[in-house]
């Protein structure tokens, strides 16, 4: 073990006692600070700041690794499912970005797999629309919930942010899912029968369509989308034989028109799947076939669109297809050179390309993608069959002269170990003139090529 190991290991021994210390005392340190509203991200911050852990390099890392991942986020497209590792070694956040509309439900399940129980901070915000502003916080997820829903309001981005405790490691495997907030009000049917959508021309383009039309055989069931109660059961000249069913929990009314039959009087209290009424074509729907007009209504806004709360892709989330045992491990580019992708998708944006041997480290999976930290640290997507185990070497030389092997890619970093003259090394990979190389003993590295180290 290397003295900057050494050092390390009674550092974090130093960082543990504070934390139990802090769980000891909790009822005299923390009395003030957990009587607030605070979410739990919220409480642990306080918690290091009560017992002076924020003064600390690791402490630091954890804050300001929550507060970066924010404003670096990466955007992935729905459904979406990503396994990777977190390190004890290594304060890490990691912000999902993604597109939500009003109507919509997100739904994110997290799975952890670790020797000890992790503590682990979800927290869903609303994307700030201009770079000044801050994210808004919408959701958050107890530390013990495996699980966070939420029920969008606007049309606007959303960032899911994941955070372990300090000192913990483990692997995650985190699911981000959109779903509809109401059940579909055609019995039978699906959001694949909607025919005419929010906005449709309406009497020559003089107005313009206020819901979705849903065509069924007459007589097909208008059934309840959410529970709640029957504040009007009448008839309208545009709309016939009308019901209108408020969803009094989220503020709003559904609306049923040109039905055939009514089967609800006003006051009555019904339950998602109930029978409302029968599908036809009265009110202005006269010369149409059979179908039910859906809108809502919601308070203080009026029309809004209702897709989005009854829309289901029925896409299936994507299957984890590279092999995760190489997560937290090396790997390294095994083509002549290869696109490195803001996201895991070939239309995303092309970040860098690299050449062969270029070794990257595993942070994460993505269907057959790997998330992978580049030696300068910054995390990028690499398509899976571009990349090998970097096991075994490209190549053995022996140093022409004594030189430092060092724990990272800079010119600054700390010697890990000094190597001498005529030590053999194994490399498996280069970048920026630093080459990655496991030394006699069988230590990772790094050697500074561009320095007055020479290899032979």
């Amino acid at each position: 073990m290397t003295i900057q190991d050494k050092n390390r290991f009674i550092y974090i021994g130093y960082i543990l006692l504070l934390l139990l210390a802090a769980g000891c005392s909790g009822k005299q340190t923390l009395r003030g600070v957990f009587s607030k509203n605070l979410t739990p991200h919220e409480k642990y911050a306080a918690k290091l700041k009560e017992t002076g852990l924020d003064q600390t390099a690791l402490g630091q890392e954890w804050l300001q690794a929550g507060q970066a991942a924010l404003q670096d986020s990466i955007t992935v497209s729905l459904p979406f499912k990503e396994t990777g590792y977190f390190s004890a070694a290594e304060p890490r956040a990691l912000a999902y970005r993604f597109d939500a509309r009003e109507g919509e439900r997100i739904v994110v399940n997290l799975e952890m797999q670790a020797r000890e129980q992790v503590l682990v901070f979800m927290d869903l915000f609303g994307a700030p629309e201009t770079p000044t502003e801050e994210a808004r916080r919408v959701a958050s997820a107890d530390t013990t919930a495996t699980s966070l829903s939420h029920e969008v309001d606007d049309d606007l981005p959303h960032i899911l942010r994941v955070q372990p405790e300090l000192l913990r490691s483990g692997q995650y495997t985190v699911t981000i899912q959109s779903e509809p907030t109401l059940a579909f009000p055609v019995e039978g049917k699906s959001s694949r029968h909607i025919a005419s959508i929010w906005g449709d021309p309406r009497d020559g383009g003089a107005r313009l369509h206020e819901g979705v039309d849903i065509f069924a055989p007459r007589g097909t069931p208008a059934i309840a989308s959410t529970e709640g109660v029957i504040t009007r059961v009448n008839v309208t000249p545009r709309g016939g034989k009308v019901v209108w069913l408020s969803d009094i929990s989220r503020r709003q009314n559904l609306y049923y028109a040109h039905l055939d039959s009514q089967l609800v009087a006003p006051g009555q209290r019904v339950q998602i799947g109930d029978t409302l009424g029968l599908i036809g074509n009265t009110g202005n729907a006269i010369t149409t076939a059979p179908h039910l007009h859906f809108g809502i209504y919601r308070s203080g806004r009026g029309a809004t669109n209702p897709y989005p709360y009854l829309h289901d892709s029925g896409e299936a989330v994507p299957a984890i297809a590279v092999d995760t045992t190489l997560l937290a491990n090396w790997v390294r580019v095994a083509v002549k050179a290869a696109n490195i992708r803001l996201q895991p998708s070939t239309k995303s944006a092309i970040y860098a390309t690299l050449p062969q041997h270029t070794p990257l480290q595993v942070t994460g999976a993505a269907a057959d993608w790997y998330r992978v930290a580049l030696p300068s640290g910054t995390e990028a997507y690499i398509a899976g069959s571009l990349v090998e185990a970097a096991t075994n070497p490209v190549t053995y030389e022996k140093l022409a002269t004594a030189a430092d092997l060092l724990d990272e890619a800079h010119p600054l970093a700390a010697p890990k170990d000094s190597l001498s003259a005529g030590s053999s090394v194994a490399v498996l990979g280069g970048y920026n003139g630093f080459k990655l190389v496991r030394n006699e003993r069988g230590e990772l590295g790094w050697i500074n090529t561009a320095g007055p180290v020479s290899l032979r």
